[in-house]
């Protein structure tokens, strides 16, 4: 799939990689170094960006759904993401889940726009086939 016309660029210089190193936005609101899971460093990590990233695309997606099918989502409504950082036989592997919590909302409602939200939030999408992904109400 292609783009036919961009909506954002998001511009981000990134120096030292994962171990101590740092990554700041050419606008300047993103700012934050790095280390590595586990270590007693002060920073965040690659998987702990994407866990972020991907519940905020998420939840927007959800809301798109929601609008689709004049739904409305609870204020109180969440995204719990995580996501392993691992080793198989492909050498590092990621692998996600995404609990999402709407409260107030019918299972069977909830499940539609799960779905729906899943075949529009272009994380999702970037993964797909490429990653295991379970989706799931919290």
């Amino acid at each position: 799939m292609a783009i036919d016309k961009v909506l954002y660029t998001a511009k981000v210089h990134t120096a030292g990689g994962r171990d101590g190193g740092s990554s700041k936005s050419e606008e300047g609101n993103l700012d934050l170094d790095f280390a590595l899971p586990g270590s007693k460093h002060p920073g965040v990590n690659p998987e702990q960006l994407l866990a972020a990233g991907w519940s905020a695309c998420f939840l927007g997606a959800l809301a798109i759904a929601a609008a689709k099918q004049n739904i409305t989502l609870p204020a109180s409504r969440s995204v719990d993401a995580e996501i392993d950082l691992g080793t198989g036989e492909g050498g590092f592997l990621l692998a996600a889940r995404l609990s999402v919590s709407l409260p107030g909302i019918e299972r069977e409602i909830s499940e539609r726009l799960l779905e729906a939200a899943h075949q529009t939030c272009p994380y999702s999408k970037a993964v797909r086939g490429n990653i295991e992904v379970f989706v799931s109400l919290a």
